[in-house]
């Protein structure tokens, strides 16, 4: 790495010089910690306790002064804070103000403040600006004042006290004091307290002779000013010496967020993808060779090759391109798009057949190639993934032959199996059983070597230990019994895996007490001892065997059914309902059968984990298996000795069993959930490709990839009838030109007429529209509608160049991307003044324009969309790691304007996904550009050119990655523009294709020389441009100048050479698909949130009447879909205006669904409603256990008749049948404040609203309802806690829930708030007190333990410990110590007064009490 390149690195952590120091005190992080003896009432199913009198009085009594804090201490400490002031406010004048503009690009929250005004300055700033005066003359008075006294004058009243002084800052910082406050505090002060003085010389009485004399014995001061200046000057030197770093001055958690750490440094430093360096620094040093990279190709291949279902004459060839590639990611150092695209012939297997058309067509070439391909860009991942798999087996394998030759150097002997089994072992599961092997076989030894190693010979050993016991009996006599049980463990093992000839057991002579009665010693004192330890020891030995644990795992993947069995908590909370019911009662699947679905696995898993079902491993036939293993073991012999020692080997046996059985059924388990995730992963993978491989909406008469002009419109979630609906136009270049409202499209002529002038005037070339309710299909047919009145066009021309007129378009579009960005930090920084529904708007247009850039602008987020139904199943971490693949390869496929990214940051969000970079590595590249000037010409500039003065901005193991994927639009009228510089084309290969320009050009060798002599290298492709003479490179034959290459300089370029000639053609032509449109599924899905699953006919379902009429009824379903009851589907003895009315809402049986027109037919007669909705599974034969579904049915049926609860169903729209774990899963993926009202399980008097906190945060409030007409109405006056009273749910949810929810928000966008656990915010405050500990600090974190509650922690100093408060969310206010506060601003200075308080009690009382 070049000096330059080291210096944009170092740049990181440079500070600004003009950095406040006050910012910092703003900084937050991600954090949070569990309050001791906090005793909370708040189960998961009701209302929280309101009462926290008992936590106001803990928290109270832990403000304690410590009583070794002396005053001798205090004034220290004082002294030492002061200076260090001075020291950071000169020091901090380093600061690089580009490094703190990025250390603010992901937190914009964090901003750097201006200089304040000087009334607004705290001390630390007025001790800065004193500094700058420079050093005075001083008197006697001054030198031998009091430094602590003139700190008291600074101090406000009421804080005299050490720890009350420590918060002077954070009490200050959050709400400065206007000029009117600061004078009437400043008067208050004055009438309180007088200020105290300093000390000074009374001269009162003293004539001028006499203070002469005084001053020419004692001198004026003066003299000593040499002293304190050689002093600062030595302060001085040294603080220019102390280099500042960021490390000091931001918290790692932060630095670590935006990738500024001293590892984040070195992965841009070093030279090699940063996706590798990070996926492989568990085994940055491992050694490789010839030899590994063969076993690995083999390794790899035997995974593969099942899947790839190739014919046995590819199999040598497809693992010799296995070991090709890996042989270009680990020595190459090659990313898996630059292998796909610029590798591409070793991943193909071509051969030499005779042309069949030869017959035909004489002129026909006499051979032709035949390709197969065998390895595809998602294969290659699949490698790269188990590249880093193998070299975990490596490590361990590594390991484990270190210990083995360790014991074998001290022993002096081998170990068979160890000798045998080491290198055959090609799992970790078979590492683990030869490590746990080797430490139960040689336990003793190792430790005697370990102890030799540590210069510890006589080391202790632990006496009662199990690893004791089995020693202690290896050296007994007992031990012979085992021996003579027959054969050992690992020969009983090698029997039942048909290894070698079979060896039967030979029975002792004598019978097995007779034995043990001969064998008893100190230890073992009696026959049954000793028969009884040495049957545990040879099952122990059988249990820990390496073969015997292969066999058994071999037999449980062949032969293994797994079935559930519900719990006692499952059988309550997995009703018919619950999404766990599919796998309630599965049982006899067999693991085949779960391989082709693994989401039912994963599903059990899950459910396992909580609670609700045990899974079951077991063998389908374990009798036969059992039976199997005792003939392997037992003696060939017929009489009574042998049938007596038969049975003790059947005990053996019997305990061993009992054991693998566990430890393999677990193994399994996890194996086998391991691979249900991989290949669940890979769904989510292909799925998530099919999104990103859309190109921009295709205008009509322009090629793929152009971008269109799209007006998009939304209602939200409005009524399109009734409310405004948001519009936003776009133009070609992606730029929002206008915006507004329409106020009635179906109604208002006015409106209908400015929607039609609108297009008149921009000419869009498709209108774009989407929304969050079933209203919107409404608007759709509202804007299709005025299109075909107004008559609305779009002209083009088409490839005859004849214009044309069509109508225009109208897109519904995806908007999964637009919900996120609408309120997203990104959508407010880009259009902070308009409304969250028409940046929405916008979101959709660029949707429609470029759904990748839409996509890889989400950054992490993207875990937030719904790929797949079961990808919660998946850990988050690896599903964000196939989706960045998945991302990697589309950006790679389509390229990056690498000068557009320069001056785009939309477009910049696709270098971290370029071949070789990632974010660190991008960051990089654009600092690296602009110091170059902020734009590139060629490709060649990023390696460095010294004589345009060009500093290297990558590596040439990093440009050798990138090169091919950023490309520079050719300006013909710039001499010095390559047009490869505009290909896919990699330059490498640029030699390549110029030879193929001049042979398209039919240029011979001096015509190529004098071109290239007088215009540079690419003279010849930029004529072959210019003269738009590309059609002549399909003239051409490059099969015979493949094999030229291949044969004289072994290089394979026959893809190389189709590529090249594709690229000369179009460069870099749109190769992703057209923009997908929604299907009727999918739209329908979008604006209800509704699947096949979750409503489908023959549900019954709640309905709201919205319309009664004498032959039929229109209701509306809560996803918002209308359905029509007909007069002869609610009663044959009543008029369905008897039974209904408006208003109303009824139960429902859904008899049909029309997805496209978003409607419904429903049936209210009871014949129908008493035929319950059963969901069909697809089960196999004898694969669900229907005896205990119905014994389980039958056994609730009993226990509601006890209870007598029957289902509630109310009349509003946001009543849900849910328990609480299904009310959370329901609101698990909708934003916080959002709310479900539920039955009670308190009974039909009370209702429970559930309402979302935060993420993974849900609050259950106990609404008690009084005044009731009936069992089943809703009260009419609600009561929440005994404090707040509603007189309906609507007024309930607005004025209770919606405002807590609002406070909720409040704190958590507030500066000091910090996301995490309570033990991170902890932690958090140590950090940033330990970093300035001259500041005293506090913050917020969520209390995810009791819902509603958040905890407020503060740190008064650097030696006190973190403290903290409980604040409670009520409507409308915060709740501290029993006192409201309306908002943010009233709760932090009531903080503040409020510890003032406690502590001026305490100073009173005398410390601790």
């Amino acid at each position: 790495m070049s000096n330059d390149m080291r210096h944009l690195i170092d740049g990181e952590a440079e500070l600004d010089d003009e950095e406040d120091d006050a910012s910092f005190d703003e900084e937050g992080g991600e954090t949070n910690t569990k309050s001791k003896n906090n005793i909370l009432d708040d189960s998961s199913e009701e209302e929280d306790d309101d009462d926290d009198e008992e936590e106001a009085r803990r928290i109270r009594e832990g403000f304690i002064v410590d009583e070794d804090e002396d005053e001798e201490d205090v004034d220290v400490d004082r002294e030492r804070r002061k200076k260090k002031k001075r020291r950071r406010a000169e020091v901090e004048e380093e600061l690089d103000e580009e490094d703190l503009d990025l250390i603010g690009e992901a937190n914009p929250e964090w901003e750097r403040k201006t200089q304040p005004q000087q009334t607004k300055f705290k001390r630390l700033k007025r001790g800065h600006r004193d500094e700058d005066r420079g050093p005075e003359r001083r008197g006697l008075a001054e030198i031998f004042s009091d430094d602590d006294e003139e700190m008291a004058e600074e101090r406000p009243y009421g804080r005299s006290g050490h720890r009350a002084d420590e918060f002077d800052d954070f009490i200050e910082d959050d709400y400065p004091e206007d000029d009117e406050e600061r004078i009437q505090r400043q008067e208050d002060m004055e009438v309180a307290r007088p200020k105290d003085k300093g000390l000074t010389v009374d001269a009162t009485g003293l004539d001028k002779d006499a203070l002469d004399d005084m001053e020419a014995i004692f001198g004026s001061g003066e003299d000593y000013d040499w002293a304190l200046q050689m002093e600062e000057e030595e302060e001085e030197r040294a603080r220019e010496e102390q280099q500042i770093e960021l490390k000091d001055v931001f918290e790692p958690s932060q630095l670590k967020e935006k990738l500024l750490t001293d590892e984040d440094n070195e992965i841009r430093i070093n030279d090699d993808p940063e996706r590798f360096q990070l996926d492989r620094k568990p085994f940055m040093h491992q050694q490789t060779s010839s030899e590994l990279f063969k076993e690995e190709a083999r390794w790899i291949t035997n995974l593969m090759l099942p899947k790839k279902q190739l014919p046995s004459d590819l199999h040598g060839v497809f693992n010799k391109a296995i070991g090709q590639v890996i042989e270009f990611f680990v020595i190459d150092g090659l990313e898996v798009p630059f292998v796909f695209q610029q590798r591409r012939d070793y991943l193909i297997h071509t051969k030499k057949i005779r042309n069949p058309d030869l017959r035909d067509d004489p002129d026909a070439p006499e051979y032709k190639i035949d390709a197969e391909k065998l390895l595809t860009q998602d294969d290659l991942w699949r490698i790269l993934e188990l590249d880093i798999k193998f070299r975990s087996l490596v490590e361990k394998r590594t390991l484990l032959e270190k210990s083995y030759n360790k014991l074998k150097e001290y022993m002096g002997e081998k170990d068979e199996v160890l000798e045998d089994m080491i290198r055959q072992a090609a799992t970790q599961e078979e590492l683990q059983d030869l490590q746990d092997y080797l430490n139960f076989q040689y336990s003793a030894e190792l430790k005697d070597i370990a102890a030799r190693e540590q210069g510890n010979a006589n080391q202790l050993k632990k006496p009662g230990t199990k690893t004791a016991l089995w020693e202690r009996l290896r050296r007994a006599k007992a031990y012979s019994y085992v021996r003579s049980l027959g054969i050992s463990p690992d020969r009983l093992a090698k029997n039942a895996l048909r290894e070698g000839k079979k060896v039967s057991s030979d029975d002792n002579p004598n019978r097995p007490v007779e034995l043990a009665d001969t064998l008893t010693d100190g230890d073992f004192t009696t026959a049954n001892s000793v028969m009884n330890s040495a049957r545990q020891m040879y099952a122990e030995e059988l249990f820990l065997s390496p073969r015997m644990r292969k066999h058994f795992r071999i037999h449980y993947y062949a032969n293994g059914i797994v079935s559930c069995r519900r719990t006692e908590k499952g059988l309550k909370k997995i009703d018919e309902a619950h999404p766990y019911y599919e796998i309630k009662y599965l049982v006899n699947h067999n693991i085949s059968d779960l391989a082709t679905r693994p989401e039912i696995f994963l599903k059990m898993m899950k459910a396992e984990e909580e609670g609700l079902v045990e899974v079951r491993l077991e063998l389908s036939s374990e009798r036969h298996f059992r039976r199997q293993l005792y003939n392997e073991f037992a003696s060939d012999n017929f009489s009574e000795l042998a049938d007596a020692w038969n049975a003790e080997r059947q005990q053996v046996l019997d305990i061993a069993i009992t054991k693998l059985d566990k430890v393999i059924a677990k193994g399994v388990k996890d194996s086998l959930r391991t691979a249900c995730q991989e290949e669940l992963l890979q769904v989510c993978r292909e799925e998530y490709s099919r999104r990103l491989d859309q190109a921009p909406f295709k205008p009509k008469g322009l090629i793929l990839g152009t971008m269109p002009r799209v007006l998009t419109l939304s209602n939200g979630m409005d009524d399109p009838n009734r409310d405004p609906v948001c519009w936003a136009y776009l133009d070609e270049d992606g730029r929002v030109l206008e915006q507004g409202k329409f106020t009635n499209l179906a109604r208002d002529e006015n409106a209908r007429e400015d929607f039609a002038e609108i297009v008149r005037k921009r000419n869009p070339d498709v209108v774009g529209v989407s929304g969050f309710s079933a209203d919107t299909h409404r608007l759709i047919k509202d804007v299709e509608g005025i299109i075909s009145e107004k008559g609305l066009m779009v002209t083009y021309r088409d490839e005859n160049e004849k214009e044309r007129c069509d109508i225009l378009d109208v897109v519904v579009v995806n908007d999964e991307v637009a919900r996120l960005y609408k309120d997203s930090p990104r959508a407010l920084a880009d259009h902070p003044t308009l409304s969250p529904l028409t940046r929405y708007c916008i979101a959709l247009g660029r949707y429609m324009q470029n759904p990748l850039k839409e996509y890889a602008a989400l950054g992490k987020d993207i875990i937030s969309l719904s790929i797949h139904p079961y990808q919660q199943y998946l850990p988050q971490d690896k599903l964000f790691k196939q989706f960045e693949t998945a991302m990697v390869d589309m950006v790679n496929l389509v390229g990056v304007d690498v000068n557009e990214a320069m001056t785009s940051a939309y477009t910049a969000n696709l270098l971290p996904y370029i071949a070789g970079l990632g974010p660190r590595k991008a960051q990089l590249l654009v600092k690296g550009i602009n110091a170059n000037g902020g734009t590139i010409s060629a490709r060649d500039e990023l390696v460095g050119d010294l004589s345009r003065h060009k500093i290297p901005v990558l590596g040439p193991r990093v440009w050798n990655n990138v090169a091919s994927f950023l490309y520079i639009e050719y300006d013909a009228t710039y001499p010095d523009a390559d047009p490869l510089d505009s290909t896919r084309i990699h330059p490498e290969d640029y030699d390549l294709a110029r030879k193929v320009a001049a042979d398209a050009l039919g240029l011979d060798e001096e015509d190529v020389k004098a071109e290239t002599d007088l215009n540079g290298p690419s003279a010849v492709v930029r004529k072959l441009f210019k003269d738009e003479q590309q059609e002549k490179v399909n003239e051409l034959v490059l099969e015979e100048y493949a094999e030229q290459l291949e044969r004289e300089y072994s290089q394979r370029k026959r893809a190389t050479l189709e590529a090249i000639r594709a690229e000369f053609i179009l460069p870099f032509e749109e190769l992703r698909k057209h923009f997908a449109t929604l299907s009727t599924e999918q739209i329908f899905t979008m604006l209800t949130g509704e699947t096949r699953d979750s409503l489908c006919e023959g549900m019954i379902v709640p309905v709201n009447v919205r319309v009664v009429k004498d032959d039929f009824a229109i209701v509306k379903l809560d996803c918002g879909i209308e359905g029509r009851i007909e007069a002869h589907e609610v009663s044959s003895r009543h008029s369905i205006k008897d039974v209904l009315h408006v208003g109303q809402t009824v139960q429902a049986k859904l008899l049909d669904i029309n997805r496209k027109d978003l409607t419904c037919k429903l049936s209210l007669r009871e014949e129908e409603l008493r035929r319950a909705f059963r969901r069909h599974y697809d089960h196999g034969r004898d694969q669900w256990d229907y005896k205990q579904e119905d014994e389980d049915r039958e056994e609730l049926r009993e226990k509601d008749k006890v209870t007598g609860r029957t289902q509630r169903v109310i009349k509003h729209p946001l009543f849900k049948p849910f328990n609480s774990t299904q009310a959370e899963e329901y609101l698990g993926g909708q934003p916080p404040g959002e709310v479900v009202i539920r039955p009670s399980s308190k009974g039909n008097d009370h209702l429970t609203v559930t309402w979302k906190v935060a993420n993974g945060v849900y609050q259950h409030i106990d609404v008690l309802e009084l005044q009731k007409d009936n069992e089943f109405s809703v009260g009419k006056v609600l009561r929440v806690g005994n404090k707040y009273t509603y007189t309906d749910l609507d007024e309930l949810i607005v004025d209770h829930v919606k405002a807590m929810a609002k406070k909720v928000e409040e704190l958590m966008q507030h500066d000091k708030f910090q996301k995490g656990s309570r033990a991170d915010t902890d932690k958090w405050l140590t950090t940033y007190v330990d970093a300035n500990p001259t500041r005293s600090s506090y913050a917020f974190c969520i209390d995810t333990k009791h819902p509603g509650y958040f905890h407020l922690l503060f740190k008064a100093s650097r030696n006190s410990k973190v403290n903290g408060w409980l604040i409670r969310v009520v409507p409308h206010a915060y709740e501290l110590l029993k006192n409201q506060y309306p908002d943010m601003r009233a709760l932090c200075n009531g903080f503040k007064l409020r510890y003032q308080s406690e502590m001026l009690k305490m100073q009173q009382g005398g410390g601790r009490h």
